[in-house]
């Protein structure tokens, strides 16, 4: 019952992580308007053919050969994808002869993807995507069947445990950030065993990290700890596998990684990749199993963990409202949910704060004030 993000936003974002220079979408300029305004923050270039009441019934591949080599005049692009629309798609644009006609010196990708009419879920615009990088020699084989599985499992999880279970869920912004705050730091330093889990999706890492960036250090008054990797039963688990992913999705995982590291935060086990979010809480709930915690605080997409076979207290930090109730219905014992995580990590290339973060910093300020 809820709106989705379409399939055409889905192309967006996947050209987007193939490291697109421009995207041309084939369409009304109205077409995904935000989304492609919020991909200029991000260094692509998102340009429209403006189609006309007269397009949808005369076609518009004159208009689009235009569009598209005033593009690649403007941008001098290495890779530029075309993506189609509602209105290109229905009326059946070829997006390939504007191509080929043009000869142009480089890559450029045609996607047929528009928002309905039998497309499907919206990750089948990100599938489009990857079949068009296969066929173009942008990716292998191998990758694009490893990225379509993801995509399937994670639309799985939406559907069974997140928000796209098809009944209508009224927006929550969870539990008191202040509160759960202080029963986070109250239990590391009283010594419990505390576990936090980066379970992130690509870009929004940079936000959902932030929670894991905090000094807890500092609650200490005692020598022999510096920082958080000195505390001892304080447990960091992430999805930052450097290895994995398509180019930009890789370099979120190095860029977070290395300010984890140089704050003095050292990830004792990597999950997988920052694509794999469906997957990788299963080598996180065992790792969790052999820890024992007493409080588990899990970031990003906590729906994705098994949170009901855990035997101890549960946070879940999430950036959807109405996440927050499914959440609750899983099993977590507090939830908090972060707005806007998409906007505010678009462009960006290191750590952000967080509302969550900021909070936790802010209890561990006071903690020390009153002591």
């Amino acid at each position: 019952m809820h709106p989705r993000p379409s399939p055409i936003a889905a192309s967006l974002y996947t050209l987007r992580d193939l490291n697109a220079d421009v995207i041309v979408m084939h369409g009304p300029h109205g077409c995904c308007f935000r989304t492609g305004r919020l991909l200029e923050s991000d260094g692509v270039r998102v340009v429209t053919t403006a189609m006309a009441e007269n397009d949808f019934i005369l076609g518009a591949g004159e208009k689009l050969q235009e569009t598209l080599q005033e593009a690649y005049d403007t941008f001098n692009p290495k890779l530029m994808g075309i993506v189609g629309t509602c209105a290109s798609m229905i009326i059946g644009e070829d997006l390939k002869e504007p191509i080929e006609n043009l000869g142009l010196d480089c890559v450029v990708l045609p996607v047929e993807s528009h928002g309905g009419f039998g497309e499907g879920d919206n990750t089948e615009g990100a599938i489009a995507v990857l079949n068009a990088a296969v066929e173009y020699g942008v990716i292998p084989q191998e990758e694009a069947d490893r990225q379509n599985e993801m995509l399937r499992l994670a639309t799985h999880v939406e559907k069974t445990r997140g928000m796209a279970q098809g009944k209508y869920i009224k927006p929550n912004f969870g539990h008191s950030k202040e509160k759960v705050a202080r029963i986070i730091v109250k239990a590391i330093k009283e010594g419990k065993n505390v576990a936090f889990v980066l379970n992130a999706k690509k870009e929004t890492s940079y936000l959902f990290a932030d929670i894991l960036n905090c000094d807890f250090s500092r609650l200490f008054d005692d020598d022999n700890i510096n920082s958080n990797k000195d505390i001892e039963n304080l447990h960091f688990i992430a999805n930052l596998d450097e290895n994995i992913g398509l180019p930009r999705i890789r370099q979120h995982a190095v860029n977070i990684t290395k300010e984890l590291n140089d704050t003095g935060i050292d990830i004792e086990c990597i999950t997988g990749g920052l694509d794999e979010y469906p997957i990788t809480p299963r080598k996180a709930e065992e790792y969790l199993k052999e820890i024992k915690p007493d409080l588990v605080i899990v970031a990003g997409v906590p729906h994705a963990l098994y949170v009901e076979e855990l035997d101890c207290e549960t946070v879940a930090v999430t950036d959807g409202p109405r996440l927050v109730q499914p959440l609750n219905e899983l099993g977590y014992s507090h939830v908090i949910a972060e707005l806007d995580a998409h906007s505010k990590t678009l462009g960006i290339d290191s750590i952000v704060d967080s509302d969550f973060g900021m909070m936790i910093r802010s209890v561990i300020e006071w903690e020390l004030e009153e002591n």
